[in-house]
């Protein structure tokens, strides 16, 4: 309930605020909470696409994500396109970051981002592949391992701040989170994506700590504009990976895929 309420709009949790510790065991139900997300997603995806055409499908896929989420993580994303490339010291960068006011880089960053994330979707909506639709096991993954890849880099990087919306994560039993974390992604891409599924996951453990590494590197640490920002490009880089992969029918269930 935890992950429900930080990660979505939905107020899972109504009787009480959620403890730091709570707030940083949560991290274990971060890839299922990415599944409920895909969930979402297919079904608006099938009851859409009975309607309209793909265009403004992907179109209210996109916002529908957007809205899900609060743009909690665009928010993240935006900050530090602005922090990264508008500072030259750890502290500026971090200063700016906490400012509340947008700058180019958020808004040429967050433009780019959103228009290859629809051009992915809408690329999925229209590829037409040998032995089934690669739609479904693709919603379900993108959001799930994006979700996986803030676990990662979470366990993996110390904090920047004394204080922030990222600070309760660096708090709890971290290690038993993680690995219950990695269970449910390991399964859920497996039977979901088979070889790609597999693939996708490691790819995307690679890219977030990459990406962890190099903002730590500039930050002195991670913050929660970070942790949002991780979660941002690996969806898109999933999504782009499974167009490819559909493509060749590498992304399908393993069920089927034993059949």
């Amino acid at each position: 309930m935890a992950a429900l309420s930080f990660l979505t709009v939905f107020p899972a949790i109504w009787h009480k605020r959620p403890a730091p510790r709570e707030i940083s065991d949560s991290r274990a139900y971060y890839p299922v909470v990415g599944l409920l997300l895909g969930l979402l997603l297919v079904g608006v995806e099938r009851g859409a696409g009975k309607v309209f055409p793909p265009y403004l499908t992907a179109a209210l896929l996109l916002a529908l994500l957007v809205v899900v989420t609060r743009g909690l993580h665009l928010d993240g994303f935006m900050d530090v396109c602005d922090g990264l490339l508008g500072g030259y010291t750890q502290e500026r960068r971090l200063e700016i970051m906490r400012d509340s006011h947008v700058g180019a880089f958020a808004v040429a960053g967050v433009a780019s981002l959103l228009l290859v994330k629809y051009g992915a979707l809408l690329s999925l909506l229209t590829l037409s592949v040998p032995g089934g639709s690669p739609i479904p096991w693709a919603l379900l993954l993108f959001p799930m391992l994006s979700r996986w890849a803030m676990v990662v880099v979470v366990g993996a990087f110390p904090y920047a701040r004394g204080q922030g919306l990222g600070s309760p994560f660096h708090q709890g039993a971290g290690r038993l989170a993680t690995a219950l974390a990695l269970l449910v992604a390991v399964a859920a891409a497996v039977l979901l994506g088979g070889i790609g599924g597999a693939g996708m996951l490691v790819g995307v453990s690679f890219l977030a700590w990459l990406l962890g590494w190099a903002m730590a590197k500039l930050l002195g640490g991670l913050t929660g504009d970070t942790y949002g920002a991780v979660n941002e490009v690996t969806e898109v880089a999933v999504l782009v990976t499974a167009v490819g992969l559909a493509r060749y029918g590498l992304l399908e269930p393993l069920p089927r895929l034993l059949r």
